[in-house]
């Protein structure tokens, strides 16, 4: 006599849900968590306003994502420095008012956009201008080889 087996497939399991007191206690203290910091999210929201739109737009390129979001980082926590010192409303209401620090911001994702965009045509320019030194260094081999052993057995070839 075969006793049956209990099956353990995922789909037999039971999800683990919050009650109403775990759902009200976790928004209580997203809410707290987010009232206590909400001068370092202001700057923060202002500062990633570019990255934010990649990411809205063009979610689909991480590439861009990731290199315009590094260097708009970068300069939202180099422009925040000040709120750590003086952590109130008024701090950060001041980083965003202030041109010089919006500038370093959205400059930062600017300047991350160009390199995006320009970075491969560099390499692309720096591949061709080594092609053409190692074809002209060829061609003088080819042309030293052809003096010391007669232009009968190597035949110099014209570039394409």
């Amino acid at each position: 006599m075969k006793l049956p087996q209990k099956e353990t497939s995922p789909k037999t399991k039971r999800a683990y849900r919050l009650n109403l007191f775990q759902k009200w206690l976790l928004f209580l203290g997203l809410f707290i968590l987010i009232i206590m910091t909400l001068p370092v999210l202001l700057v923060i929201f202002i500062g990633l306003l570019p990255t934010l739109t990649i990411l809205l737009t063009n979610s689909k390129n991480t590439y861009k994502l990731t290199i315009v979001g590094c260097f708009n980082l970068a300069g939202v926590l180099l422009c925040s420095g000040n709120l750590l010192n003086q952590f109130n409303f008024e701090e950060a209401l001041f980083i965003i008012s202030n041109v010089f620090n919006l500038i370093i911001m959205l400059g930062s994702a600017a300047i991350g956009v160009i390199l995006y965009y320009q970075v491969p045509s560099l390499f692309v320019y720096i591949f061709h201008k080594t092609q053409n030194r190692r074809l002209k260094y060829i061609e003088k081999r080819i042309e030293k080889l052809s003096a010391d052993w007669g232009s009968d057995i190597v035949k110099p070839s014209a570039p394409k």
